[in-house]
């Protein structure tokens, strides 16, 4: 059977920046949308072209994509013609080879927030569509409020979008600007449009995730007849964010009725890449990606109960609804002091290594855990740390190099600005071979940021460390999370770090002292060694 084929429209660059506290840079956007195109999206929107800077100097830098690049603009302004806009000429003149629009479907909005008639609003929709059109564009029409509008007055909701259609708009998109619509209105909002005589091939969908419904409602609008999804990578978006494409891309891909129904431009091994981007994103935006995250968290397939992780190991789907590969993803078999022998074995079979069900090293790498839990490590959230633990019980753990010794200092001046500054100073001694070596780094935190004596140890540490460097050079700290687990003057410090490489590998590592820096260093010589262990790399 033929699949029906199904648009993907991602406006993370546009409607994706309206997200509180992200600001993209040109940079940062030429990245996204070479990650977009990579996946496979139909459409890249990459912002209103003359309403800032950025978006404006993106347009002239923007990458070449197999994606239709797309502008987004408004409808003209009431009171002159649409070859008289300015606003309307800044959309049209950034060069893409499609441009979408937005106008309002409210009837609310059309006299309380543009004080306009109701008939103009039409008019001034039709004549933006048909310059659009007659500029050789193709041309999207975002029906702004559209379901609000159509539960307040739907013949006029649906006239506004005729009048797009009918001028000669490609894409009749209706949007649940507010985000609060529940399925069954956004089926009867799609019904109602493609029985007044707009192909659902021409009608799409735009949601927001006020009421946590963004995905499900985009669905229900495909259900009812919509062949295009707009959204945003990891449900980035204004207020609680857009439908997230980083969940809608491999539901369409791998669940039914959809997988066999519908096609898309995104291919099963381009879906192998949509953790990386979307940990990407996350890296841009100096974010700590969210764990929980369907398909690409990192705890979307951790098993920490003792029952599932006995399931697991016989057959993955008695706990898995998908095969965490297929998404590029890691199963994660979290270790803890409640855990027993089958989320140990079935952790150390995830990490290489088998062990028969009844080798004594089992219960020694079982009470060395919760040992050492109730010392204050944690290795439900360091599963780098623990495999260490484990191989090192098992005498699999080879030994690369010895820390000899390591400094820190921290000082407090004021710079050439007359500011006060901290400058952190780390030397770190290691032995590899028979041969010591020495380096050096230095930190400078002028910002208020983290660039402290943790990441002048770690910049030390990763100057030079022989042999080992091409296996650590794309290595960097992502995250660093401190606890303090009891409390007074024998306070002791947890450090959890997580890493991750070049090829988008995320690990983490924990460390515990009285001393915080003593804990970042274990940490960090944890996550060096996993790393180097992963990597194949052979003992000097």
């Amino acid at each position: 059977m033929t699949r029906e084929r199904l648009t993907l429209y991602d406006t993370t660059l546009r409607d994706g920046q309206q997200t509180q506290g992200v600001q993209f840079s040109v940079a940062d956007k030429v990245q996204i949308a070479t990650a977009l195109d990579a996946l496979g999206l139909d459409y890249i929107e990459g912002g209103w072209p003359g309403a800032n800077p950025t978006d404006s100097d993106f347009f002239a830098a923007r990458p070449e994509t197999k994606a239709t690049f797309t502008a987004f603009g408004m409808t003209k302004r009431a009171g002159r013609s649409a070859d008289n806009d300015d606003v309307l000429a800044a959309v049209l003149n950034a060069g893409t080879q499609a441009v979408c629009l937005v106008g309002k479907t409210h009837d609310f909005h059309v006299t309380t927030a543009l004080g306009l008639g109701l008939e103009e609003n039409l008019d001034n929709i039709a004549a933006s569509v048909a310059h659009a059109v007659a500029k050789g564009r193709e041309t999207l029409f975002d029906a702004e409020h559209f379901f609000d509008g159509f539960k307040a007055n739907p013949d006029y909701a649906v006239a506004a979008c005729k009048a797009a259609f009918d001028a000669g708009a490609r894409w009749i998109v209706l949007c649940d600007t507010n985000g609060g619509t529940l399925p069954p209105d956004i089926q009867a909002g799609v019904r109602a449009v493609i029985a007044a005589g707009i192909p659902g091939a021409q009608v799409g969908i735009h949601t927001h995730d006020d009421a946590g419904l963004g995905v499900a409602n985009s669905l229900a609008a495909v259900t009812a007849g919509a062949r295009q999804i707009q959204g945003t990578l990891n449900g980035l978006g204004e207020r609680c964010g857009n439908a997230n494409l980083t969940t809608l891309i491999p539901t369409l891909l791998l669940k039914e009725p959809y997988a066999s129904r519908f096609a898309t431009g995104v291919t099963m091994d381009a879906l192998h890449g949509l953790t990386r981007a979307s940990r990407m994103l996350d890296d841009i935006l100096n974010r700590v990606p969210l764990r929980s995250a369907p398909y690409v968290g990192a705890s979307a397939f951790a098993h920490k109960a003792g029952l599932h992780a006995s399931a697991i190991l016989k057959d993955p789907s008695t706990y898995e609804h998908v095969d965490p590969a297929l998404v590029g993803n890691d199963r994660v078999i979290p270790m803890s002091n409640q855990a027993g022998q089958a989320n140990l074995r079935a952790r150390l079979a995830a990490a290489g290594i088998e062990v028969a069900p009844k080798d004594p090293a089992l219960a020694r790498i079982l009470d060395e855990i919760k040992t050492r839990e109730d010392q204050g490590y944690a290795y439900d959230g360091a599963q780098a740390s623990f495999e260490l633990l484990a191989r090192r019980e098992l005498g699999l753990l080879p030994d690369y190099f010895e820390v000899k010794r390591y400094r820190v200092t921290v000082e407090r001046r004021k710079n050439k600005y007359n500011r006060m500054v901290s400058l952190s100073e780390a030397v770190v001694v290691v032995k590899i071979g028979g041969a010591k070596m020495l380096s050096v780094s230095e930190s400078m935190d002028e910002t208020g940021s983290d660039r402290g004596p943790v990441n002048a140890l770690s910049k030390a540490i990763g100057k030079d460390l022989g042999p080992y460097q091409r296996y650590i050079d794309d290595m960097k700290l992502v995250d660093f999370k401190v606890r303090i687990t009891q409390g007074g003057t024998e306070a002791v410090t947890r450090v959890i770090i997580d890493s991750e490489d070049g090829m988008g590998h995320r690990w983490s590592t924990v460390g515990v002292s009285p001393n915080i820096i003593d804990a970042s260093f274990e940490a960090l010589l944890d996550a060096i060694n996993w790393k180097l262990i992963h990597d194949g790399a052979t003992p000097a």
